[in-house]
């Protein structure tokens, strides 16, 4: 018995909608509006119970109580100091690739001239204050300390605060290993706290957190359902849960690379998915082949069992690739591989999708690192209309008018006369009034 299984759409109609393909390929069951009640007491008490609060709930759901929940900037710096060589290179490259492609998508303000003394600017203003999440759970994701941190340093945001949950482990502080990230980066505000309460204490500004004007990052049903209800209260980047990837493939495709991906992917969490979309039959068979092989020889075995055999990873077998590009665009996956003849042609077809990577040398891995690309990207279909983590989160526009007597003169008669047609004549008055 195949450790994935396999849905075939060679029969589908040709004129299915995108919304059939979406749901021919479901997702975990990451039910946000189910976890609202429970998220909801948890804000609360946080709300009402302040500090207090916040040290129970890492008790209830850390497995430890902290005291202190701000981390020592003495802890941090020797937490670098004792950092491995390696990891740290590791770092010092995913940093300097990050910033780079970071930096280039720094937008300059847009001054637009409508004739004599009339002007509109569209000023780029980074946020103020932020609180970055980095999950601890199953993995300390030390590379999502880069990816939340480095575009808001590049965006020119002037205040920038980071909790990740507390561990037993190491005396109720978040892993070592994200605490010399965050020396590396210059980040000296650090909290020990996790889950929802983190990002309620951002948002209303608990203890020694001042409150942010938005927060970023990944984590699991609790993190996005606080961050779904305390939406309006703080500003959000996305609501992204378990992380997925769809792998686009004809024959050409190497099934040792497919497999690995798909293993790589499911690695994360049990609720991964791992959806392998293809035109070869044959080359679903050998990746189930290779399945088989990788996953009894990888560390994770059982959770990547777990993630391959739920109801959110499959084998999609499609007729053509014309037909897998529509299942791949409906299912609108936070990553989205293209291992074809052609990969690029296909590639700048793709319409939606989290960060797409071209050929079988840029695996989803390269990007949760090393890439330049951001790793924290839209989930489940969310992709369809939002974009990954990047400057632009960073960065709102004020829009600045500035305009002369004479150029409110030229639409003088236009704004009363549309004030008029809305039955608003205080507004037309407001400009006549400067004629007179």
């Amino acid at each position: 018995m195949s450790l994935i299984r396999r849905i075939d759409l060679r029969a589908a109609d040709p004129a299915s909608s995108g919304a059939d393909y979406r749901a021919a390929v479901p997702r975990a069951d990451f039910d946000v509006e189910a976890a609202v009640p429970a998220v909801h007491a948890i804000c609360e008490e946080v709300r009402t119970g302040g500090l207090d609060a916040i040290r129970d709930l890492g008790e209830r759901f850390d497995g430890v109580r902290v005291d202190d929940i701000r981390v020592p900037v003495a802890t941090m710096t020797a937490a670098l100091e004792q950092l491995d060589p390696a990891v740290l290179a590791g770092l010092e490259e995913s940093i300097a690739r990050l910033r780079a492609a970071s930096i280039n998508e720094l937008e300059a303000d847009a001054v637009t001239e409508l004739g004599p003394g009339a002007t509109v600017t569209h000023r780029k203003v980074p946020v103020g204050r932020v609180g970055l999440y980095v999950p601890g759970g199953l993995a300390p994701l030390v590379s999502t300390v880069v990816m939340n941190v480095v575009p808001a340093q590049v965006a020119g945001v002037e205040s920038i605060a980071l909790s990740s949950p507390p561990q037993r482990e190491y005396g109720g502080l978040p892993h070592p290993t994200i605490l010399a990230a965050c020396a590396l980066l210059g980040v000296d505000e650090v909290y020990a706290v996790g889950g929802a309460q983190a990002i309620a204490m951002f948002a209303y500004g608990v203890g020694p957190c001042p409150k942010v004007d938005l927060v970023t990052g990944p984590g699991n049903i609790y993190v996005v359902t606080a961050k779904r209800i305390l939406k309006g209260l703080v500003g959000i980047d996305s609501e992204a849960g378990p992380t997925e990837v769809a792998i686009l493939a004809d024959e050409t495709a190497d099934p040792v690379y497919v497999a690995a991906d798909l293993v790589a992917e499911a690695e994360h969490d049990p609720l991964a998915a791992a959806v392998l979309v293809t035109t070869s039959e044959e080359l679903a068979d050998a990746v189930d082949a290779e399945l088989e092989t990788q996953v009894a020889a990888t560390k994770h075995s059982e959770r990547v069992r777990t993630s391959l055999g739920g109801s959110q990873s499959a084998v999609v077998l499609v007729r053509d690739l014309e037909q897998g590009l529509a299942v791949v665009d409906a299912y609108a996956s936070e990553h989205l591989e293209i291992h074809t003849a052609d990969a690029a042609a296909w590639a700048a077809r793709v319409r939606n999708a989290g960060a797409i990577f071209i050929g079988p040398h840029a695996p989803t891995a390269l990007g949760d690192y090393c890439a330049g690309s951001n790793h924290v990207l839209p989930t489940g279909g969310c992709a369809c209309h939002s974009s990954g983590l990047s400057v632009r989160a960073f960065i709102k526009s004020i829009h600045v008018v500035d305009y002369t007597r004479e150029g409110l003169a030229a639409v003088k008669d236009h704004v009363i006369t549309l004030a008029e047609a809305e039955d608003l004549p205080g507004h037309g008055a407001s400009v006549a009034v400067r004629f007179e």
